[in-house]
């Protein structure tokens, strides 16, 4: 088979995957660790072993690490000072597995994009939730589409958008 033909069969499959989700989390406010842990699991494995690996093996454990360490990082510096999660272990655990498929490099752009469009997503919430700020909010589907943004045009920070905010 064709390699850009597997290539892409490998990211359709990732993408179905950050779609399935970001629905779930949406509608659940839970990412389940039966779906997180296999995807960092895999992107370690598929980018070690495969020739058509997305990264590097190295970059592959970094990005996990990296993803998962950040957040819970945040987390618990949120938790000291207001004494409650501020963020779920399983956006860790998400970020985690983005990590793992497209390495360390892609987190701080990941970040960026889920971010930029978790606020503008949280504006609409707040205003179909009639403001009410204390009420818990979903980031999973937000990194979902970071992912999925990260898959099919991975230079998109770097190259169109950095330069036109420098």
């Amino acid at each position: 088979m064709d390699p850009k033909i597997s290539i892409w069969i490998i990211k359709s499959i990732l993408i179905l995957a950050l779609l399935y989700l970001a629905y779930i989390d949406w509608r659940t406010f839970r990412l389940p660790n039966a779906i997180t842990f296999p995807l960092i699991i895999l992107g370690i494995i598929f980018n070690w072993a495969s020739e058509l690996r997305l990264t590097s093996p190295s970059s592959a454990i970094i990005g996990a690490t990296l993803g998962y360490g950040s957040l819970w990082t945040l987390n618990a510096g949120y938790r000291l000072l207001k004494h409650r999660n501020g963020i779920g272990m399983g956006d860790a655990k998400l970020l985690a597995a983005l990590g793992a498929c497209l390495g360390w490099g892609a987190l701080p752009s990941l970040l960026l994009i889920a971010s930029i469009t978790g606020l503008l997503g949280g504006f609409a919430w707040l205003k179909w939730n009639r403001h009410q700020i204390h009420q818990a909010f979903p980031f999973g589907p937000f990194l979902a589409i970071a992912g999925i943004i990260e898959l099919l045009w991975p230079q998109l920070i770097p190259t169109l958008i950095l330069p036109r905010l420098i």
